[in-house]
């Protein structure tokens, strides 16, 4: 048997596999500055860049600048990102964008952060330098304020950027993440997923920086909005269904009563039912909201089991491949 100073030796020369992943569509001009960057930063590393699509030379690039090209036909981030997490098995996952807007300098002490305290992600929240205000623009930024706010208020989380493109993974996340989203609305699901396991992480401030000129965002900030609002509400109806039905309950009961009020009160004095249609649709409107209220009981049961049946996919897994933990870089 090893003794402690053995062991600990041993565990030194455990490396950690780390995999950069890049889904990219259209990013001729800034991707191989990015594969640059993080064979800088990280040359230990596998760079991965799925091209989604491309009708520019972004895969040209990407190869010229060492990394491993591959590609994924169906449009959407949602889509590269599933690609991408079913096939590269590593230790610690790196997914940022391809359009140099990142800090990739802040990587390593993400990744440390990652390791020291055993999370399973880390969020760079992102952060626009002083001088470089229109880096992060207002419509995204106020989008982004607007869907956080909306996520915290649904799962009663405390969140910074739950939009961030730039994100640290452990191998369990990624291998027990039930990837279903196609397009930007992924990382929504990545944080309500994370909220719904009560999965340990955190989220740091990076820099984040302008496209160069030239270099357009994919993001388009209504329609994308209004898909990553929807999704949000989706996945708060299948992670807390009894809440969700239960606020449906109340507002149908409450429509209900106030249709109801004057024509009791009407019976009260007089007797008689004069408006019947009314009285009849208050009754049905109730009806409804005792069986949203059903609704929401029995999807709650439906939904503690399928979140019991995740939890132990991800239990499953273990932190690393080797099942040890390495020490921090």
């Amino acid at each position: 048997m090893l003794d402690h100073q053995q062991e600990s030796v041993t565990l030194s020369r455990i490396r950690h596999r780390l995999a950069v992943l890049v889904p990219c569509r259209n990013e001729g001009l800034t991707i191989a500055r990015v594969v640059k960057q993080f064979r800088a930063e990280l040359p230990e590393a596998q760079i991965y860049v799925y091209d989604n699509r491309s009708t520019d030379d972004t895969a040209v690039q990407a190869q010229a600048a060492g990394a491993i090209v591959r590609y994924e036909p169906q449009p959407g981030k949602g889509n590269v990102v599933r690609r991408m997490f079913a096939d590269i098995d590593a230790d610690v996952y790196i997914l940022v964008d391809g359009d140099n807007t990142y800090e990739v300098a802040a990587v390593r002490p993400l990744i440390t952060q990652l390791l020291d305290n055993q999370l399973d992600m880390v969020v760079g929240a992102r952060r626009s330098a002083a001088n470089n205000k229109e880096a992060y623009r207002l419509g995204h930024r106020s989008g982004n304020l607007f869907l956080t706010g909306v996520v915290k208020l649904l799962f009663g989380a405390q969140l910074k950027d739950m939009l961030s493109g730039y994100r640290i993974f452990s191998r369990r996340f990624v291998k027990s993440f039930p990837a279903l989203s196609s397009g930007f609305e992924i990382e929504t699901e990545l944080t309500v997923h994370t909220l719904e396991l009560k999965l340990p992480f955190t989220e740091d401030y990076i820099l984040y920086g302008s496209r160069p000129p030239g270099s357009e965002s994919k993001l388009k900030t209504f329609t994308d909005g209004w898909r990553v609002l929807g999704t949000a509400v989706l996945l708060f109806k299948e992670v807390r269904p009894f809440l969700f039905f239960s606020i449906i309950s109340i507002l149908l009961g409450a429509i209900s009563i106030l249709l109801g009020i004057p024509i009791f009160m009407t019976y009260l004095k007089t007797g008689l039912v004069p408006r019947f249609p009314t009285a009849i649709l208050a009754a049905t409107i109730m009806l409804l909201a005792f069986l949203s209220f059903t609704c929401g009981l029995i999807l709650d049961s439906v939904a503690r089991g399928r979140r019991e049946a995740k939890r132990m996919t991800y239990l499953s897994y273990a932190l690393t491949d080797n099942n040890k933990i390495a020490p921090p870089y």
